[in-house]
Protein backbone atom coordinates (compact mmCIF):
# COMPACT_ATOMS: atom_id res chain seq x y z
CA UNK A 1 0.00 0.00 0.00
CA UNK A 2 1.54 3.26 -1.08
CA UNK A 3 2.23 5.71 1.71
CA UNK A 4 0.64 9.06 1.41
CA UNK A 5 2.86 12.11 1.81
CA UNK A 6 1.33 14.79 3.92
CA UNK A 7 1.88 18.26 2.56
CA UNK A 8 1.78 21.08 5.07
CA UNK A 9 0.19 24.14 3.56
CA UNK A 10 1.25 27.45 5.05
CA UNK A 11 -1.11 30.40 4.85
CA UNK A 12 0.01 33.18 2.54
CA UNK A 13 -0.11 36.93 2.82
CA UNK A 14 0.06 39.24 5.82
CA UNK A 15 -2.31 37.06 7.82
CA UNK A 16 -0.11 34.05 7.21
CA UNK A 17 2.99 35.89 8.36
CA UNK A 18 1.14 36.98 11.50
CA UNK A 19 0.08 33.41 12.27
CA UNK A 20 3.64 32.19 11.73
CA UNK A 21 5.27 34.69 14.11
CA UNK A 22 2.51 34.88 16.72
CA UNK A 23 3.67 31.89 18.83
CA UNK A 24 7.11 33.50 19.18
CA UNK A 25 5.75 36.93 20.08
CA UNK A 26 3.03 35.71 22.41
CA UNK A 27 5.19 35.23 25.57
CA UNK A 28 6.73 38.68 25.29
CA UNK A 29 3.34 40.20 24.45
CA UNK A 30 1.74 38.63 27.54
CA UNK A 31 4.62 39.82 29.71
CA UNK A 32 4.32 43.37 28.31
CA UNK A 33 0.56 43.53 28.77
CA UNK A 34 0.64 42.16 32.32
CA UNK A 35 3.58 44.20 33.63
CA UNK A 36 3.40 47.39 31.50
CA UNK A 37 0.13 48.05 29.69
CA UNK A 38 -2.26 46.87 32.40
CA UNK A 39 -0.57 48.79 35.27
CA UNK A 40 -0.64 51.92 33.09
CA UNK A 41 -4.35 51.60 32.39
CA UNK A 42 -5.07 50.71 36.00
CA UNK A 43 -3.15 53.78 37.14
CA UNK A 44 -5.39 55.96 34.96
CA UNK A 45 -8.43 54.25 36.48
CA UNK A 46 -7.04 54.70 39.98
CA UNK A 47 -6.63 58.45 39.41
CA UNK A 48 -10.43 58.72 39.39
CA UNK A 49 -10.66 57.49 42.99
CA UNK A 50 -9.55 58.80 46.36
CA UNK A 51 -8.48 57.01 49.51
CA UNK A 52 -6.31 53.93 49.98
CA UNK A 53 -6.65 50.16 50.18
CA UNK A 54 -6.99 50.02 53.97
CA UNK A 55 -9.39 52.97 54.27
CA UNK A 56 -11.42 52.21 51.17
CA UNK A 57 -11.67 54.08 47.88
CA UNK A 58 -14.35 56.47 46.67
CA UNK A 59 -15.02 57.42 43.06
CA UNK A 60 -14.47 61.16 42.60
CA UNK A 61 -14.07 61.48 38.83
CA UNK A 62 -11.59 64.21 37.86
CA UNK A 63 -11.55 65.76 41.32
CA UNK A 64 -7.96 64.63 41.95
CA UNK A 65 -6.78 66.48 38.86
CA UNK A 66 -8.76 69.55 39.89
CA UNK A 67 -7.29 69.49 43.40
CA UNK A 68 -3.79 69.05 42.01
CA UNK A 69 -4.04 72.37 40.15
CA UNK A 70 -6.24 74.37 42.53
CA UNK A 71 -5.42 73.34 46.12
CA UNK A 72 -2.27 75.16 47.34
CA UNK A 73 -1.12 72.11 49.28
CA UNK A 74 -0.77 70.24 45.99
CA UNK A 75 -0.22 72.72 43.17
CA UNK A 76 2.64 74.55 44.90
CA UNK A 77 4.53 71.31 45.36
CA UNK A 78 3.60 70.00 41.90
CA UNK A 79 4.71 73.05 39.91
CA UNK A 80 7.85 73.32 42.01
CA UNK A 81 8.72 69.67 41.33
CA UNK A 82 7.82 70.05 37.65
CA UNK A 83 10.14 73.05 37.25
CA UNK A 84 12.95 71.25 39.06
CA UNK A 85 12.49 68.19 36.84
CA UNK A 86 12.70 70.33 33.68
CA UNK A 87 15.89 71.93 35.00
CA UNK A 88 17.20 68.47 35.88
CA UNK A 89 16.52 67.33 32.30
CA UNK A 90 18.16 70.45 30.83
CA UNK A 91 21.36 69.82 32.79
CA UNK A 92 21.48 66.25 31.49
CA UNK A 93 20.98 67.36 27.90
CA UNK A 94 23.64 70.07 28.06
CA UNK A 95 26.21 68.23 30.16
CA UNK A 96 25.68 64.48 29.89
CA UNK A 97 24.65 64.18 26.25
CA UNK A 98 26.90 66.92 24.86
CA UNK A 99 29.92 65.46 26.65
CA UNK A 100 28.80 62.04 25.44
CA UNK A 101 29.05 63.20 21.82
CA UNK A 102 32.43 64.81 22.52
CA UNK A 103 33.83 61.69 24.20
CA UNK A 104 32.44 59.46 21.44
CA UNK A 105 34.06 61.62 18.76
CA UNK A 106 37.42 61.37 20.54
CA UNK A 107 37.07 57.62 21.15
CA UNK A 108 36.35 56.94 17.47
CA UNK A 109 39.44 58.85 16.37
CA UNK A 110 41.74 56.15 15.00
CA UNK A 111 44.87 58.09 15.94
CA UNK A 112 43.94 58.16 19.63
CA UNK A 113 45.82 55.77 21.89
CA UNK A 114 44.37 53.94 24.87
CA UNK A 115 40.79 54.08 23.65
CA UNK A 116 39.80 50.88 25.45
CA UNK A 117 41.11 52.27 28.73
CA UNK A 118 39.19 55.53 28.38
CA UNK A 119 36.01 53.68 27.40
CA UNK A 120 36.30 51.62 30.58
CA UNK A 121 36.88 54.69 32.74
CA UNK A 122 33.89 56.52 31.25
CA UNK A 123 31.54 53.54 31.55
CA UNK A 124 32.70 52.36 35.00
CA UNK A 125 30.36 54.63 37.06
CA UNK A 126 27.35 53.10 35.28
CA UNK A 127 28.10 49.76 36.94
CA UNK A 128 27.83 51.24 40.44
CA UNK A 129 24.59 51.30 42.43
CA UNK A 130 22.89 54.70 42.52
CA UNK A 131 22.48 54.58 46.29
CA UNK A 132 26.21 53.91 46.72
CA UNK A 133 27.37 56.71 44.41
CA UNK A 134 24.80 59.10 45.85
CA UNK A 135 25.94 58.45 49.40
CA UNK A 136 29.64 58.77 48.47
CA UNK A 137 29.06 62.09 46.70
CA UNK A 138 26.98 63.23 49.65
CA UNK A 139 30.08 62.73 51.85
CA UNK A 140 32.38 64.41 49.31
CA UNK A 141 30.10 67.46 49.10
CA UNK A 142 29.84 67.70 52.88
CA UNK A 143 32.30 70.36 54.17
CA UNK A 144 32.70 68.47 57.45
CA UNK A 145 34.18 65.47 55.61
CA UNK A 146 35.96 67.05 52.63
CA UNK A 147 36.70 70.50 54.09
CA UNK A 148 40.04 69.72 55.81
CA UNK A 149 41.46 68.03 52.70
CA UNK A 150 40.36 70.82 50.36
CA UNK A 151 41.89 73.43 52.66
CA UNK A 152 45.21 71.58 52.71
CA UNK A 153 45.47 71.64 48.89
CA UNK A 154 44.44 75.31 48.67
CA UNK A 155 40.86 74.87 47.45
CA UNK A 156 39.18 76.74 50.28
CA UNK A 157 36.56 78.22 47.92
CA UNK A 158 35.12 74.72 47.45
CA UNK A 159 34.44 74.30 51.16
CA UNK A 160 30.74 75.04 51.39
CA UNK A 161 27.50 73.14 52.07
CA UNK A 162 26.70 72.37 48.44
CA UNK A 163 23.69 70.20 49.26
CA UNK A 164 22.49 72.51 52.03
CA UNK A 165 22.26 75.59 49.81
CA UNK A 166 19.04 75.99 47.80
CA UNK A 167 20.92 77.70 44.97
CA UNK A 168 23.37 74.82 44.40
CA UNK A 169 21.69 71.65 45.70
CA UNK A 170 19.72 70.67 42.59
CA UNK A 171 22.63 71.47 40.26
CA UNK A 172 24.94 69.25 42.32
CA UNK A 173 22.47 66.38 42.28
CA UNK A 174 22.02 66.71 38.51
CA UNK A 175 25.79 66.80 37.87
CA UNK A 176 26.32 63.70 40.00
CA UNK A 177 23.62 61.95 37.97
CA UNK A 178 25.36 63.08 34.75
CA UNK A 179 28.69 61.75 36.03
CA UNK A 180 27.22 58.34 36.73
CA UNK A 181 25.22 57.84 33.53
CA UNK A 182 27.40 59.58 30.92
CA UNK A 183 28.79 56.20 29.88
CA UNK A 184 25.52 55.08 28.31
CA UNK A 185 25.10 57.90 25.74
CA UNK A 186 28.84 57.82 25.09
CA UNK A 187 28.78 54.14 24.13
CA UNK A 188 25.65 54.61 22.02
CA UNK A 189 27.27 57.50 20.16
CA UNK A 190 30.45 55.45 19.71
CA UNK A 191 28.46 52.60 18.14
CA UNK A 192 26.64 55.04 15.84
CA UNK A 193 29.82 56.80 14.71
CA UNK A 194 31.61 53.52 14.02
CA UNK A 195 28.70 52.50 11.80
CA UNK A 196 29.42 55.35 9.38
CA UNK A 197 31.18 54.23 6.23
CA UNK A 198 34.86 55.23 5.90
CA UNK A 199 34.20 56.12 2.26
CA UNK A 200 32.40 59.27 3.37
CA UNK A 201 35.37 60.40 5.45
CA UNK A 202 37.77 59.67 2.61
CA UNK A 203 35.63 61.69 0.20
CA UNK A 204 35.48 64.57 2.68
CA UNK A 205 39.27 64.44 3.07
CA UNK A 206 39.72 64.62 -0.68
CA UNK A 207 37.44 67.66 -0.80
CA UNK A 208 39.57 69.34 1.88
CA UNK A 209 37.02 69.33 4.70
CA UNK A 210 38.38 69.93 8.20
CA UNK A 211 37.39 68.04 11.34
CA UNK A 212 34.74 70.58 12.34
CA UNK A 213 33.08 70.40 8.91
CA UNK A 214 33.17 66.61 8.91
CA UNK A 215 31.42 66.53 12.28
CA UNK A 216 28.63 68.98 11.39
CA UNK A 217 28.09 67.91 7.77
CA UNK A 218 28.63 64.13 7.96
CA UNK A 219 28.75 62.68 11.48
CA UNK A 220 25.97 64.59 13.22
CA UNK A 221 23.35 64.22 10.43
CA UNK A 222 24.02 60.49 10.15
CA UNK A 223 23.67 59.84 13.88
CA UNK A 224 20.53 61.96 14.13
CA UNK A 225 18.29 58.93 14.96
CA UNK A 226 20.62 57.97 17.81
CA UNK A 227 20.65 61.55 19.09
CA UNK A 228 16.85 61.54 19.14
CA UNK A 229 16.68 58.18 20.89
CA UNK A 230 19.15 59.29 23.58
CA UNK A 231 17.19 62.52 24.07
CA UNK A 232 14.00 60.46 24.55
CA UNK A 233 15.66 58.10 27.03
CA UNK A 234 17.06 61.07 28.96
CA UNK A 235 13.66 62.77 28.99
CA UNK A 236 11.82 59.68 30.23
CA UNK A 237 14.42 58.73 32.82
CA UNK A 238 14.68 62.25 34.25
CA UNK A 239 10.91 62.53 34.70
CA UNK A 240 11.05 59.24 36.60
CA UNK A 241 14.17 60.09 38.63
CA UNK A 242 13.95 59.28 42.31
CA UNK A 243 16.90 57.29 43.64
CA UNK A 244 19.59 59.95 43.15
CA UNK A 245 17.59 62.52 45.14
CA UNK A 246 16.70 59.94 47.77
CA UNK A 247 20.37 58.99 48.28
CA UNK A 248 21.84 62.50 48.25
CA UNK A 249 19.17 64.52 50.07
CA UNK A 250 15.87 62.88 51.10
CA UNK A 251 12.37 62.17 49.80
CA UNK A 252 11.29 65.70 50.74
CA UNK A 253 13.76 67.21 48.28
CA UNK A 254 15.84 68.99 50.91
CA UNK A 255 16.71 71.73 51.52
CA UNK A 256 13.17 73.10 51.66
CA UNK A 257 12.01 71.22 48.51
CA UNK A 258 14.92 72.64 46.45
CA UNK A 259 15.69 69.19 44.96
CA UNK A 260 12.10 67.96 44.80
CA UNK A 261 11.33 66.15 41.53
CA UNK A 262 8.19 64.58 40.09
CA UNK A 263 9.41 61.17 41.26
CA UNK A 264 9.88 62.23 44.88
CA UNK A 265 6.57 64.10 44.90
CA UNK A 266 4.77 61.00 43.61
CA UNK A 267 6.43 58.89 46.31
CA UNK A 268 5.41 61.24 49.11
CA UNK A 269 1.82 61.65 47.96
CA UNK A 270 0.96 58.21 46.63
CA UNK A 271 3.13 55.86 48.66
CA UNK A 272 4.55 57.35 51.86
CA UNK A 273 1.94 60.00 52.65
CA UNK A 274 2.75 63.69 52.46
CA UNK A 275 3.02 65.94 55.51
CA UNK A 276 0.89 67.13 57.28
CA UNK A 277 -1.68 64.41 56.49
CA UNK A 278 0.75 61.49 56.56
CA UNK A 279 -1.74 59.13 54.88
CA UNK A 280 -0.95 57.88 51.36
CA UNK A 281 -3.45 58.99 48.72
CA UNK A 282 -3.05 56.52 45.88
CA UNK A 283 -5.65 58.39 43.81
CA UNK A 284 -3.70 61.67 43.90
CA UNK A 285 -0.47 59.77 43.28
CA UNK A 286 -2.04 58.10 40.26
CA UNK A 287 -3.22 61.51 39.02
CA UNK A 288 0.38 62.78 39.18
CA UNK A 289 1.59 59.66 37.34
CA UNK A 290 -1.11 60.04 34.69
CA UNK A 291 -0.23 63.67 34.00
CA UNK A 292 3.44 62.69 33.82
CA UNK A 293 2.57 60.01 31.25
CA UNK A 294 0.84 62.52 28.97
CA UNK A 295 3.70 65.01 29.42
CA UNK A 296 6.10 62.28 28.30
CA UNK A 297 3.92 61.56 25.28
CA UNK A 298 3.96 65.24 24.33
CA UNK A 299 7.75 65.18 24.40
CA UNK A 300 8.45 61.73 22.98
CA UNK A 301 6.11 61.62 19.96
CA UNK A 302 7.35 64.85 18.26
CA UNK A 303 10.96 63.86 18.92
CA UNK A 304 10.39 60.47 17.31
CA UNK A 305 8.80 62.08 14.26
CA UNK A 306 11.62 64.61 13.93
CA UNK A 307 14.56 62.24 14.37
CA UNK A 308 13.42 58.77 13.29
CA UNK A 309 12.49 59.63 9.72
CA UNK A 310 12.91 57.43 6.70
CA UNK A 311 16.48 56.97 5.51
Amino acid sequence: MASKNRIRIRPKGALGECITWLPYLLPALIFYIYFMAWPLLDSIRLSLYTGSVGLGRTFVGFQNFKNLFTVPQYYERYWGAFGHTCYFFLIHMLVQNCLGILFATLLTNKTMRGRSFYQTVIFLPVTLAVLVTGYLWKLLLNPVWSGPFLQKIGLDFLVRPWLGDRSTALTCVALVSCWQWIGIPTMMFVAALRNISDDLFEAADIEGANGWQVFWKIKLPLIKPVVGMIAILTFVNNFNAFDVVFSMTNVNGAPNYATDLIGTLFYRVGIAGQHPVGIPDSGMGAAIATITFFVLCLGVIPTLRATQGKE
